[in-house]
């Protein structure tokens, strides 16, 4: 008994792997972040007594970190590269080190001898 080949059926696949996966704009560690804001700021002003707006203060805050943090990561991110504020903030604490020819002022005898 002769088989016949079962043709095969193609899809389409997207192949555009540099597209960022984003949530109500943002990356998803940023999301992550603004979460972690706002357990932080719930947790921490759970400590003090206070009411603001007649609310109380670890409620509120549930709601300002979100509404501070997201525009302001909007607006910090617009255009920039993915990872960008984790490089920059890197960068900003790491030691300097501006140019590999400038001269060294604390070693002045050359490194290797002739």
């Amino acid at each position: 008994m002769k088989r016949e080949p079962v043709p095969l059926h193609v899809t389409p696949v997207s192949r555009n792997l540099s597209t960022r996966v984003t949530y109500l704009g943002l990356e998803w560690g940023d999301l992550l972040r603004i979460a972690g804001g706002m357990s932080l700021a719930f947790f921490v002003s759970g400590y003090f007594d206070a009411r603001l707006l007649g609310l109380p203060l670890n409620l509120v805050m549930l709601f300002v970190v979100p509404a501070v943090a997201w525009p302001s990561l909007r607006l910090l991110k617009y255009g920039r590269q993915r990872g960008y504020l984790t490089d920059r903030w890197q960068y900003r604490i790491r030691p300097k080190a501006y140019s590999a020819q400038g001269r060294d002022s604390e070693y002045t005898e050359p490194y290797l001898a002739d």
